[in-house]
């Protein structure tokens, strides 16, 4: 292997000697992988396809020896280095242009101790493959709605879906983690071994170290869950919305019930003349018995006039991938959200008012709901510091070609900065673009000096950057 040039840490270009990289490549189990070698372009392509970098190398690692090797040829080397697990991060901050990328999604093993109620999950799982492995022993992890979304970044995000009203978010269900620090020590982190780093990852995203395993707790649920939509004409929507807040009011923890407004897909459920024309849905999910769930889910499948409602007994790993097809890899997406406490007229009727103006069929927006167990959780006991929110916006702007880039990304902005007055003022740092680095203060509020200190401690020269990053030495003068 020849010396080879990569984008440097600090920006521009370093080279890095022959010796070096097959050093690198002795030490590494798995493959390290360059432009031109087979399996390159598949590792470098992820779900968000307006992400096209070209990085130096790929170490595809097996095990935390081969991170421990890849953050020390990094830092050693002063090389950019990006950390890649499910890819599934709206920013695509799993792939950097000209550095290292360092790929866990070999590492995806799942172990269940069903005794202890514990599962034992490797970085580059994908929440499908926790659901398959839990399910399988009547046990269940509460993570997303996308079953090919990473666990690794949706957990050091926060995590929320289906059953976190009843059982928190993934973080609030972490017992520990084993990460690899910019240093090239491989520590746990848990409530009794490097309880700061513990504390800062249940939310800090990827600023601190690359987390080689997560052990979760696991709680008795399923196989079947009460779960499914109701489809209304948008002419209803801001009537339907009124009355789902209303709705909402007296919810128990068990029950969720997301809304979804878009052009409708081609679904068998729906009548042919339906397809293509707007629609809301509300999308609901029922933790317990199935008889409950009906009475709880009363209110909501009686509101107004619905084209079609499909809520029934599902197997809750079928429900976890419902929305899969909507989302699947190989579409440019660009994102806007606020957190909401409340989901005011002001906001249903600009939201409302924005499906008018759908740039494509792809396009939509989704409120999922929250609260419940999660939002009794004090906001200084995680990194994740937005539990005080019911509500989480997601102007979700989807197309095919570039030439709509402008259009669909005005749109999901002009949604945003409408709607601003009217939400929380913080934001959930897994559904920040690229663009929003100025809105990391924001997303952690009371939190952010704390983790700044973390980050100083952990990783003083911001070899973990390509994240939501918070900057240390930067960020602690400006505090």
């Amino acid at each position: 292997m020849n010396a080879m040039s990569f984008t440097a840490l600090e920006g521009g270009k370093t080279t890095v000697d022959a010796a070096a990289l097959e050093t690198l490549s002795t030490q590494i189990r798995g493959t390290v992988l360059r432009e031109g070698d087979a399996g390159y372009d598949g590792a470098r392509s992820i779900w968000n396809d307006m992400i096209d970098r070209r990085p130096g190398l790929i170490a595809c690692c097996v095990g935390a020896s081969d991170v421990v090797a890849a953050v020390n040829f990094a830092r050693e080397n002063g090389l950019l280095v990006s950390v890649r697990g499910g890819g599934h991060n709206i920013a695509g901050s799993a792939i950097c242009e000209g550095g290292l990328v360092i790929d866990l999604s070999m590492m995806k093993s799942v172990r269940v101790d069903v005794a202890a109620r514990r599962a034992w999950v490797g970085p580059g799982a994908t929440l499908v493959d926790v659901d398959r492995e839990t399910q399988a022993f009547g046990l269940a992890l509460p993570t997303g709605i996308n079953s090919t979304t990473g666990i690794a970044g949706l957990t050091l995000g926060g995590g929320f879906g289906w059953i976190t009203r009843k059982y928190g978010l993934t973080i609030d269900n972490l017992v520990s983690a084993d990460v690899v620090t910019a240093h090239g020590k491989l520590l746990r982190a848990s409530e009794t071994e490097n309880a700061d780093l513990f504390w800062a990852l249940r939310g800090g995203g990827g600023n601190f170290g690359v987390v080689t395993g997560f052990e979760f707790k696991l709680h008795q649920f399923g196989p079947q869950v009460l779960s499914g939509l109701v489809v209304h004409p948008f002419a209803d929507a801001g009537k339907v919305l009124r009355e789902y807040r209303a709705a909402l009011e007296t919810a128990p923890d068990e029950l969720t019930c997301w809304v979804v407004m878009r052009q409708a897909p081609p679904l068998p459920f729906l009548p042919a003349e339906w397809h293509g024309k707007e629609v809301l849905v509300l999308a609901m999910c029922y933790c317990g018995a199935i008889e409950a769930g009906e009475k709880a889910t009363q209110k909501l499948r009686a509101i107004g006039t619905p084209i079609a409602d499909v809520v029934g007994p599902n197997p809750f790993t079928g429900w976890q991938q419902a929305f899969d097809p909507l989302l699947a890899p190989g579409a440019r997406n660009y994102w806007k959200s606020h957190d909401f406490t409340e989901l005011s007229d002001s906001a249903i009727e600009i939201t409302t008012t924005a499906i008018s103006r759908l740039p494509g069929p792809e396009c939509e927006i989704f409120f999922g709901h929250v609260g419940g167990v999660a939002g009794r959780v004090p906001a200084e006991a995680t990194a994740f510091p937005q539990r005080s929110s019911h509500f989480v916006m997601n102007v979700h702007a989807r197309w095919r070609e570039p030439a709509m880039d402008k259009a669909c990304i005005e749109w999901a902005r002009d949604i945003y900065e409408a709607s601003k007055p009217h939400a929380a003022g913080t934001a959930y740092v897994n559904f920040m673009p690229e663009d929003e680095i100025d809105r990391v203060e924001a997303a952690y509020g009371g939190n952010y000096r704390r983790l700044l200190e973390i980050k100083q401690r952990y990783d003083p020269q911001n070899l973990f950057r390509m994240n939501q990053n918070l900057r240390p030495k930067e960020g602690l003068r400006a505090a």
